[in-house]
């Protein structure tokens, strides 16, 4: 699914360098690399503010301690994803309030949002899921109506650029209160372990975040609020601050795999092809597709069965993600019952994704459309 060996001997030299540079001055934690790793991301995505953590999910986490909400306070976020975004409002105990999804852009619904706005509700947390932004300008009005606070989740989607309709361009993360983002090794920009960063242009939210990140310190010793222990390592900066430089020609070549794929597969009657939002760039997290299953087959079992006819030719092949979250166990209650989210039920069922990143070459992709093709019949 993802070749980061080839990624690697591309940009050996950089990357040895870094790493050997951060052991000869033994600044392991907290080094100067990560400092100007996070001004050369802030100046990239062109945010006041990026703090590097430890992981995307402590990214989410510490986003929303900064924001002083209560127990019972309601977080909407989609159910068609990565569990973190619901899992670290549940670990606060606030309220996650799941919502559905747009089933072409697999992105959360705004009308949705509309939807599930109580008193209670204080923030919304999109997920700009495999690669392309929500619909941003809508979430923006929504809670400007509503006064609440909006935590992009851009963990699959950096490097993508979202357009206002009056001409506005912003990076993914850069538009709402906060964004969070992974640097898990198989991101568009990941290291060799578990990293993240928290962006923002709020002066206020910056400096309190980075104190939560540090234990709750501004001063050395000194707690002024209760905190967390996470902190990006200076080898996974050294790694980073080596890749930051190709982001741009990583995205290039995500997107030209993705368009031959597209050509492959734009006509075959059992696939539907990645939609693309107009006002965002799409990056290819993941390439995924959605199956049309033959009439009275189950679209799972016919999805699940094209997916194991693929790994028997040696074509990885993943689902992303079988279980949306309102009928995981941990989250099942009366409000989020099976049938009540019927795109994020019905996108489980049916989405497939095959091979994606930076170093597919045309013949890698040549054998996994000819044979997807020829399994499909």
């Amino acid at each position: 699914m993802v070749d980061l060996q080839t990624q690697y001997q591309q940009i050996k030299a950089d990357i040895d360098r870094g790493i050997q540079e951060v052991i000869d001055s033994a600044s392991f934690v907290k080094g100067q690399v990560v400092i100007d790793f996070e001004s050369e991301l802030a100046s990239y995505l062109g945010v006041k503010h990026v703090i590097a953590v430890g992981n995307g999910t402590d990214a989410l986490q510490i986003a929303l301690m900064s924001l002083g909400l209560q127990p019972g306070d309601e977080v909407i976020t989609p159910s068609f994803t990565f569990i973190a975004t619901a899992e670290v409002a549940a670990l606060m105990r606030y309220k996650p309030i799941l919502v559905d999804v747009d089933f072409e852009t697999f992105n959360i619904d705004p009308a949705a949002i509309r939807k599930a706005i109580t008193p209670k509700t204080k923030a919304i947390v999109p997920v700009h899921l495999f690669g392309q932004c929500a619909n941003m300008e809508e979430i923006m009005a929504i809670a400007r109506e509503h006064q609440l606070y909006v935590i992009e989740d851009a963990c699959q989607a950096i490097d993508s650029t979202y357009t206002f309709t009056n001409g506005e361009v912003r990076k993914a993360g850069c538009i709402g209160d906060i964004g969070c983002t992974s640097f898990f090794p198989s991101k568009n920009l990941g290291c060799y372990g578990d990293g993240g960063a928290i962006f923002t242009n709020n002066d206020a939210l910056a400096s309190q975040m980075r104190a939560i990140a540090n234990h709750g310190m501004v001063v050395r010793y000194h707690h002024d609020m209760v905190g967390v222990n996470s902190r990006l390592d200076s080898i996974q900066a050294a790694v980073l601050r080596a890749k930051l430089p190709h982001l741009s020609e990583y995205t290039a070549a995500r997107q030209a795999a993705a368009a031959a794929y597209d050509r492959a597969f734009a006509h075959h009657p059992r696939l539907l092809i990645p939609a693309r939002d107009s006002q965002s760039t799409h990056v290819f997290h993941q390439y995924t597709l959605r199956l049309v299953a033959p009439d009275g087959i189950d679209a799972a079992t016919y999805r699940d069965s094209i997916r194991e006819q693929l790994i028997s030719r040696g074509i990885p092949a993943m689902v992303y993600y079988p279980v949306p979250i309102h009928l995981q166990n941990a989250y099942l209650n009366e409000r989020h019952a099976a049938g009540s989210l019927p795109n994020a039920e019905r996108l489980a069922n049916c989405v497939l994704s095959i091979p994606m990143h930076t170093c597919l070459e045309p013949q890698q992709i040549d054998f996994i459309t000819s044979n997807l093709l020829e399994i499909l019949g």
